[in-house]
């Protein structure tokens, strides 16, 4: 008898002596998860739109909540110019299409007499309050169709790494930094992303995966009519000076239905062509949140409201959250992070 005893004796001191190592560590676990936690969009600052974000997700993600969605309808859609990425001095496809003009201008000796090309040509931004909208499509007609969407893709894909007038980095870098945290997070939790913008969609799908982690198939832009092309042993994808679709205001819902299907339940922009998209997310829906960049940081990007007056004051009411730049980022572009 006395052999059991014994060993039952060595069992019990064993597990005496490993319950405070199993105590410790649970408690380093529980201090891991916290410190994660408050990981969480690091580069926002702590402010009611972060709270409200990180609030919203837990609440849409937690499936004993009142306001769960399960994981297939979590749509988010995001506008880009303003919204992801720097639109000052003009939104980067209009600047892509400017340097075109003066890329191309030696082959059309008739743009030197011919406007919107002369101004262009002659130093004049290309830009949505100097250029009316018929003379954009003019000159992205001359400038980005009658290629194959590939010829175009690699054109887009090359003047990405060209050089921001002010802030000296390329193009690829100008983009927001908390947004892309964003974009991470609402990935994390399931949500599937999407871009909805003015902007043509071949431009933005051209980069849209290695910026944003967004693939080309979750892009919803203004598009050319397309031509399917067979040669000898190849086929392609043409690009046609005739406009398809203009995504812009009242366009971004029945655009976000034809591709999507489903009604998003965040929506995210910066001006007043981003209204219809807030309003079709937030509507009658409690569980969807709508934000609206406001650009008011003049050291750091720029100070405007032009474009943007209407959804500004439309916001309190409609219940959509206004993202100060100034006070509720951090940091504004990645590479500030490697400054601090």
């Amino acid at each position: 008898m006395k052999e059991p005893n014994s060993t039952i004796r060595i069992l019990l001191i064993c597990i005496a002596l490993l319950m405070p190592v199993g105590a410790m560590a649970g408690e380093a676990a529980s201090m891991t998860v916290t410190s994660n936690t408050s990981d969480i969009l690091p580069s926002w600052n702590d402010c009611q739109a972060k709270t409200a974000i990180l609030d919203y997700v837990a609440a849409v993600t937690n499936d004993s909540s009142p306001s769960y969605v399960p994981p297939e309808e979590r749509i988010a859609v995001f506008d880009m110019d303003g919204t992801l990425c720097c639109e000052q001095p003009s939104p980067f496809m209009l600047l892509f299409m400017q340097d075109r003009v003066r890329d191309l201008a030696p082959m059309h000796p008739e743009w030197n007499s011919e406007e919107p090309f002369v101004s262009i040509l002659s130093g004049e931004i290309l830009t949505e309050s100097n250029y009316s909208i018929q003379e954009i499509f003019k000159v992205y007609a001359a400038t980005s169709t009658n290629m194959t969407v590939d010829e175009y893709s690699a054109l887009v894909r090359s003047w990405i790494n060209s050089i921001h007038p002010r802030f000296g980095r390329p193009y690829s870098e100008c983009v927001y930094q908390p947004m892309l945290d964003l974009l991470d997070y609402l990935r994390s939790n399931d949500f599937k992303n999407y871009i909805v913008t003015g902007s043509g969609v071949d431009f933005v799908r051209a980069f849209s995966e290695s910026t944003y982690g967004i693939p080309p198939e979750q892009v919803i832009g203004s598009s050319w009519e397309y031509k399917f092309v067979e040669s000898n042993d190849t086929s392609s994808i043409s690009m046609l000076p005739n406009i398809w679709n203009y995504d812009n205001g009242p366009t971004k819902p029945t655009s976000i239905q034809l591709f999507i299907g489903r009604r998003p339940i965040l929506a995210y922009g910066n001006s007043d062509g981003d209204i219809e998209m807030l309003e079709f997310a937030t509507d009658g829906n409690p569980e969807a949140i709508g934000l609206l960049n406001n650009h008011n940081d003049a050291a750091r990007e720029y100070i405007y409201d032009e474009g943007a007056l209407n959804s500004s004051e439309m916001a309190p009411q409609s219940g959509w959250h206004l993202v100060s730049m100034k006070d509720d980022w951090k940091w504004i572009f990645p590479f500030e992070m490697n400054r601090a």
